[in-house]
C-alpha cells in the first residue's frame, strides 16, 4: 500500500510540475468544455469472481492548460470532473461454460452491481501535430481520484435459492457486501486524436485505461477479499473551446 501511495503522489507531482517546466516555446492557452463516453468496468477480486465487462456511461467537464512546446511535443495539463457509471457483472457458468439455471425458476442466474462515482483525473499530456488548425495525436497519463455516490444491485435470484452446486465458482460473498471504502484512487492513461479549427474549438476522441490502486472492500487478514480494485476501459468524445490563447502568429 505504501508503494502504491508513493507512486500515485509521484504521478500527481509530475502532472503539476509539467505546467511550470517552461524550457521550450512558451504557451499560455486555456480551454474548457465537456466530455461524454462509454465505460466498461470490472473488479479485480481475490479470490477471483468470474466476470464479463460491466457497461456504463460517463460524462463531465474538461479543463486544459497548455504551457509550452518543447521541440515537437506540445505540453499541457488536463483535468476533468466526471460522473461515471461503473461496477461489475458476474459471469455465472457451469464447468461446461453454460449458464447456471436457478433451481426454482429454471432461468439463467444473473448478478450485476451498478455503482456511481464522481471521478477527478489529472493528466500530464504530450501532443504532436497542429495546435490551432488540423490534427494532433496525444498521450496523457496521471492520477485519478473517485468518490462513491450510490449503488444498486440487479439480480434474479436470492441466496436461499442460489444454485451453487452447478457453479464453477463458489465465491458469492461480494453479492451481499456494500462498499466499505468510499474513496477510490488509481492511475489512468490514454491515447487520442484531436481536431482543431479556429473560432470553433477542439474535437477530441480518446481511448483510456484506468487501474485502481485502492479496494472497494476491506482487505485486511480478517476480511474475505484480499483485493477488490477497479479496472476501467473508457472511450470518450470531448469538445473544448478556447478561453485564452497565446498571441503568436507562428503557432499553427
Amino acid at each position: 500500500m505504501k508503494r502504491q501511495l508513493f507512486f500515485l503522489c509521484l504521478l500527481f507531482h509530475l502532472s503539476l510540475t509539467a505546467t511550470h517546466a517552461q524550457v521550450g516555446e512558451h504557451r499560455n492557452d486555456f480551454a474548457m468544455g465537456f466530455n461524454g463516453g462509454y465505460v466498461l468496468s470490472q473488479i479485480g477480486f481475490l479470490p477471483e469472481v468470474p466476470q464479463s465487462w460491466h457497461p456504463g456511461l460517463t460524462g463531465g467537464l474538461t479543463f486544459r492548460y497548455t504551457s509550452e512546446k518543447y521541440f515537437s511535443s506540445i505540453c499541457a495539463i488536463v483535468g476533468e470532473v466526471n460522473y461515471a457509471q461503473v461496477g461489475w457483472k458476474e459471469n455465472i457458468l457451469t464447468p461446461n461454460d453454460e449458464p447456471v439455471l436457478n433451481a426454482v425458476t429454471g432461468l439463467p442466474e444473473e448478478y450485476q452491481r451498478d455503482m456511481t462515482y464522481i471521478q477527478v483525473p489529472v493528466f500530464a499530456r504530450l501532443g504532436w501535430g497542429r495546435e490551432r488548425k488540423g490534427f494532433q495525436f496525444f498521450f496523457q497519463a496521471g492520477p485519478q481520484v473517485g468518490w462513491f455516490l450510490n449503488e444498486k444491485t440487479k439480480s434474479n435470484f436470492d441466496l436461499n435459492t442460489i444454485n451453487l452446486a452447478a457453479r464453477t465458482s463458489m465465491v458469492i460473498a461480494q453479492d451481499t457486501m456494500s462498499v466499505e471504502h468510499r474513496v477510490d484512487y488509481g492511475i489512468a492513461a490514454g491515447l487520442g486524436l484531436e481536431f482543431s479549427y479556429p473560432k470553433i474549438g477542439h474535437f477530441i476522441i480518446e481511448g483510456r485505461y484506468y487501474y485502481g490502486l485502492g479496494d472497494i472492500f476491506g482487505n485486511t487478514k480478517r476480511d474475505y477479499f484480499g483485493r477488490s480494485n477497479f479496472s476501467n476501459i473508457v472511450v470518450k468524445l470531448t469538445y473544448l473551446f478556447n478561453v485564452s490563447k497565446t498571441n503568436n502568429p507562428k503557432i499553427k
